[in-house]
């Protein structure tokens, strides 16, 4: 059960915490761009790092090139953000789950890239479990059928949002406000902030594509 964790050059502090990162056995990293420094700072080498390394510092770019093993730089003129490239070497090492870091914060339309490029290879590999996550919130989306979701004792609040298209036969289980048989429609807000019961909730639909968004507030 392999796990592959990307850590993008996104704002440093949206990048998920050494507790978290070190909470794993069979994990592979992988640092897209200034990622790759991010991780050598918190004292993981990466398996990997790819990218056109454009917003490095010559000293920085010396320490990615003595300490990781392997690296696969790219020009700047390139169609490939560089954390599509690292996404796509992770599909490489065959892994169960996939965990993006660092590619929130900052700049929105960097943000809204990695959300569709995360969209793309999701549909391309339904059985693969790929994530966007760091210290408030854990996003991934679903597709129709019927998933489990199990409690977690740190992100607090579950919501759902209609990804280009209504969910349709939207049923919650085990959560503060169940639902049967609705609909989560282009815009809503109405299915924000609900919270699970139990060691587990459950949503299924049967149309549609739903982005699910699990958070803690960060007052908490």
């Amino acid at each position: 059960m392999t796990v592959v964790i990307i850590c993008a050059g996104g704002p440093e502090e949206e990048v998920v915490s050494n507790d978290f990162l070190f909470s794993f056995q069979d994990v592979k990293f992988i640092g897209a761009d200034h990622g790759a420094v991010y991780l050598l700072n918190r004292g993981i080498i990466p398996d990997l790092a790819v990218g056109d390394f454009d917003s490095l510092t010559n000293e920085e770019w010396q320490l990615v090139h003595e300490r990781v093993p392997n690296i696969q730089r790219h020009k700047p003129e390139k169609d490939e953000t560089d954390t599509e490239l690292a996404l796509l070497k992770a599909l490489e090492f065959n892994p169960t789950e996939i965990l993006l870091t660092g590619v929130t914060g900052g700049r929105l339309d960097h943000y809204e890239a990695n959300l569709h490029i995360l969209y793309r290879v999701q549909k391309m590999y339904p059985s693969i479990e790929i994530k966007i996550i760091n210290n408030f919130n854990c996003l991934q989306f679903l597709w129709p059928g019927e998933h489990k979701i199990v409690s977690d004792h740190y992100f607090k609040y579950l919501s759902f949002f209609a990804f280009g298209d209504v969910v349709r036969n939207v049923t919650l289980r085990n959560v503060f406000y169940e639902t049967t048989d609705e609909v989560i429609d282009i815009g809503t807000t109405r299915f924000t902030s609900n919270e699970i019961v139990g060691d587990y909730a459950s949503i299924s639909f049967s149309s549609g594509i739903c982005l699910m968004i699990r958070s803690i507030d960060d007052k908490e």
